[in-house]
């Protein structure tokens, strides 16, 4: 029987009281500004590649195995270290969330050129340097193109939102006309 989603680390976090775990909801596009929906998207799509076992994390060997895959094979130093430059709450192992802050330090230019994180960040064909940053020269211009891409996200799911009440408002009015059109038939 299986158990909860992929994306709820349900069971594991226990009493944790972390950034990535315990009882709040993480929202990726509220915290991750500077990346579009399709970038977020992309990017849990391959977090839910090598999360082989299901549980929500990316250990050790899942992150091996995907080192591999992407052509750049680590030592086990080598993915201790790239876990640990990313693991706020220090359990060995990525979360969805730390997965992100990789991208997160690699469009801020914060990944060291010989590191593994900067190699997964580079070969994971998401590309955050051009979209996701917009080529900002520095971080604050990053911050800047964030707060603006956050507002678009508000827009376009007001868009979406008004679209949806507008259709349901011309339902209701094709529905009550047949009603008023029937009516005069049954009499």
């Amino acid at each position: 029987e299986p158990g909860p989603g992929p994306g709820s680390p349900a069971g594991r976090t226990g009493g944790e009281s972390s950034p990535g775990g315990g009882r709040r909801v993480f929202s990726p596009a509220g915290e991750f500004r500077e990346f579009s929906r399709r970038q977020l998207r992309d990017m849990e799509r391959l977090f839910r590649q090598y999360d082989a076992g299901k549980d929500g994390f990316i250990d050790l060997m899942e992150l091996k195995l995907m080192m591999e895959k992407l052509g750049a094979p680590q030592t086990h130093l080598g993915l201790k270290n790239m876990i640990k430059e990313v693991d706020e709450d220090l359990d060995s192992k990525l979360s969805f969330r730390e997965f992100l802050l990789i991208f997160r330090k690699a469009a801020a230019g914060e990944l060291q050129e010989d590191s593994g994180l900067h190699a997964l960040a580079r070969l994971s064909e998401i590309d955050v340097s051009t979209e996701g940053v917009k080529g900002a020269k520095s971080f604050f211009e990053a911050k800047v193109q964030a707060i603006h891409d956050a507002s678009r996200f508000e827009e376009e799911i007001k868009a979406e939102q008004e679209e949806k009440k507008k259709q349901a408002e011309e339902l209701k009015q094709r529905k009550a006309a047949f009603k008023e059109l029937q009516s005069t038939f049954k009499q």
